[in-house]
């Protein structure tokens, strides 16, 4: 316990998150926080980064997560400084990442009262809750001890997720007596789950098995259970976004995140049997559940409130990814598998077609992922903002071959890219991250670039310059025939880059990307590339959506 005569409620924050093996805070200083500020930067042993907005700040918290698989930590303001991170908050509940939000309140006395107290908001414990997993607000400064280690503990639980834990200001400069918490309960790890026969006999006689993937897999450190299932199955793998990495997008089993390309869909209607490991079965994964599974589906997933949610299983098996794998791979090491070479094949002919499908497609953009594909290293990070180049292509032709390598929107919120690229790199230290984002969603999080310039990271911004929303310009366009709203005025970025001290460079010519690119890496510090699509031109297919998600937009006769 810390010995300072003044043992405040602040100074037990600090104690309970260095046990918790916290070494970085993302936050922004204020009137509602200070005492916490404070005790943060006298104690020494975490280092305070400065965003330059609450939301970037939450961001930044959620992508060292990501990254490092420890859990993220914010700090934020009360009122308004809350509620600027609210957004980011359903980043990362749609991520469900470990984070834990802290924030101040109002004094104690005057919350609920609705007298317009300086950052006073009508109900920020109710605005916490509906963009957090769970919010939490202290009442008794003698309770902060288990508050703190129930609020950390519920960030890191089963379904991990963003937890808001809300401290009034006057509460968290109280000088405490002197206390001893003494914990004893232990910590019980999970039994090794037994397989039943049934199912071992399900995966054993399938001809054409597919294993699909979710960020489950990643978040339980069971990417090596899952290879030796695949190489003994000799199974096609399908990833969702969050899953990949998971296995290495580099074999021909690995179809990625493709599920709803047509040959993978025919390729689903054809399995005999299909494995879900870790992976809620999205919408945008599904065609919005209406893709057909297999009807022998066996669902592998640590939360039982997924079970069944989005797709009826066959036979589920509730536990941790990595002790599940292990127990099936212990099952099935005496078992005679028959490999059928022909599917083996027709999975390598399926991805080898559909890139060079999309490849051909998005040419002459094709140059760069393969330059990136060449130059950067299997554990260096990819983090993609919600932008048409990312989501098209971006998404697939990049390829990942490590856990935690490739970070992305899954919200499908804009212009999060740049604060999560810093919070990845700072969870991984060493790693280099690139950020994929588009001239529009950018300017949401700009102010973050001075951020990145402080922090001195080797965090390198590929921006597609198009003027304005290019996602929204396609549907608008597609749907009414005009544009509104989409069309932006935007800075000059290699003069915005520069003005904070961040090496930038233009690129006109597709031709330039591959050495452009090459030298940003060099460099090992941070640096903007601006892809100027108008000049590179289009690509060699116009970006598409499916007529019916067109039709959507437009009036309709029934509800």
């Amino acid at each position: 316990m810390n010995n300072k005569i003044d043992y405040t409620v602040a100074n037990v924050i600090v104690d309970k998150l260095i046990e918790a093996d916290v070494d970085t805070i993302f936050g922004i200083v204020s009137i509602h926080n200070m005492p916490i500020y404070n005790a943060i930067a006298q104690d020494g042993r975490i280092k305070l980064v400065t965003a330059r907005g609450e939301s970037g700040a939450v961001n930044m918290a959620d992508g060292y997560a990501r990254t490092s698989g420890k859990m993220g930590v914010v700090l934020t303001s009360t009122g308004a400084g809350a509620g600027n991170g609210a957004g980011s908050l359903t980043e990362s509940w749609n991520a469900e990442t470990p984070l834990l939000h802290i924030t101040g309140e109002i004094d104690s006395n005057y919350i609920g009262k609705h007298k317009r107290y300086i950052h006073e908001c009508k109900d920020e414990l109710g605005m916490m809750e509906a963009a957090s997993k769970a919010a939490y607000q202290l009442d008794s400064p003698y309770q902060i001890h288990d508050f703190m280690s129930h609020a950390i503990e519920e960030a890191q639980s089963t379904p991990t997720g963003p937890i808001t834990a809300i401290i009034p200001t006057n509460l968290q400069h109280v000088k405490l007596p002197k206390h001893e918490v003494i914990e004893t309960a232990t910590q019980v790890e999970q039994q090794d789950i037994v397989i039943p026969e049934e199912v071992i006999e399900m995966i054993v006689n399938s001809k054409k098995p597919i294993i699909w993937v979710g960020g489950g897999v990643i978040k339980a450190g069971a990417t090596d259970a899952l290879q030796h299932l695949v190489n003994k199955l000799q199974a096609a793998v399908i990833t969702s976004e969050s899953g990949k990495g998971a296995y290495p997008e580099t074999s021909d089993l690995c179809l990625a995140n493709n599920s709803v390309h047509p040959e993978v869909i025919k390729l689903l209607k054809e399995s005999d049997v299909l494995i879900t490991i870790g992976t809620h079965l999205r919408g945008e994964d599904t065609l919005n559940w209406e893709l057909e599974l297999p009807q022998t589906h066996i669902d592998i997933n640590s939360n039982p409130e997924h079970i069944n949610k989005n797709y009826i299983a066959s036979k589920s098996i509730i536990g941790d990814a990595n002790t599940v794998l292990e127990s099936l791979n212990h099952a099935l090491k005496s078992k005679h598998v028959q490999i059928d070479e022909s599917y083996v094949k027709q999975i390598a002919n399926i991805k080898a077609q559909m890139y060079k499908v999309l490849s051909d497609d998005v040419s002459p953009y094709n140059q760069i992922a393969e330059s990136m594909n060449q130059l950067l290293a299997d554990d260096d990070i990819v983090v993609r903002d919600v932008t048409v180049p990312a989501y098209w292509w971006g998404n697939h032709l990049i390829q990942f071959t490590k856990p935690r390598t490739s970070v992305y929107t899954v919200g499908g919120g804009i212009g999060q890219g740049l604060p999560l690229a810093i919070g990845a790199q700072m969870g991984t230290k060493q790693r280099r991250v690139v950020n994929m984002a588009g001239d529009g969603g950018f300017m949401v999080n700009a102010g973050e670039l001075a951020t990145l310039a402080e922090q001195d990271l080797p965090v390198i911004t590929l921006l597609f310059k198009d003027g304005g929303y290019g996602i929204l310009r396609y549907l608008q366009s597609a749907a009414y025939d005009y544009n509104e709203g989409v069309d932006l005025h935007t800075p000059d970025f290699k003069m915005l880059s520069e003005s904070v001290g961040i090496h930038a460079e233009v690129v006109e010519n597709i031709d330039e990307f591959h050495k452009t690119f090459e030298h940003a890496l060099q460099l090992n510090k941070p640096a903007f590339i601006i892809v100027d699509m108008d000049k590179v031109g289009p690509t060699n297919v116009p970006y598409s959506e499916d007529e019916a998600y067109i039709e959507s937009f437009r009036p309709q006769e029934k509800f």
